[in-house]
């Protein structure tokens, strides 16, 4: 299973987003993870096509630092913790964006290429949202 800077480079991401409150989206785009120091700066960029709405640039930056034990801490652009994941032993976890619930879960079976799918739910928010990296 891979390491933390075994994610540096460049990725092709693509996504589909199954909004249940307000049709489906579809994201194109790269991403790059570049070593900044303490880990990994993550760049999302990309064209975001909402229903048949003409598409738009969208994009999002994480961090990604090392935790215990082989895990891998996600942070927001701001330095917010996120979630956290462990590649080798538990792909996945929970967070709370009060009143709403983000559940992650990772694959990394067909390494290099790998998986997250977020099933987003609460009163606000009902949608599914998976992307597949591969090496670009």
């Amino acid at each position: 299973m891979p390491g933390l800077m075994d994610f540096a480079g460049l990725w092709r991401i693509e996504r589909l987003i199954e909004d249940h409150l307000g049709g489906q989206g579809v994201f194109d785009g790269t991403v790059r993870f570049v070593p900044d120091g303490n880990g990994l700066h993550y760049r999302e960029e990309g064209l975001l096509t909402l229903d048949k709405a003409t598409p738009m640039r969208a994009e999002r930056s994480y961090h990604w630092r090392p935790g215990p034990d082989g895990a891998i801490e996600v942070l927001f652009e701001d330095g917010r913790p996120f979630h956290s994941f462990n590649p080798a032993t538990a792909p996945a976890d929970r967070h709370h964006c009060d009143p709403d619930i983000y559940d992650v879960t990772y694959d990394f079976t067909g390494w290099p290429d790998w998986s997250s799918t977020w099933v987003v739910s609460g009163p606000r928010k009902d949608y599914i949202m998976r992307s597949r990296f591969t090496l670009a």
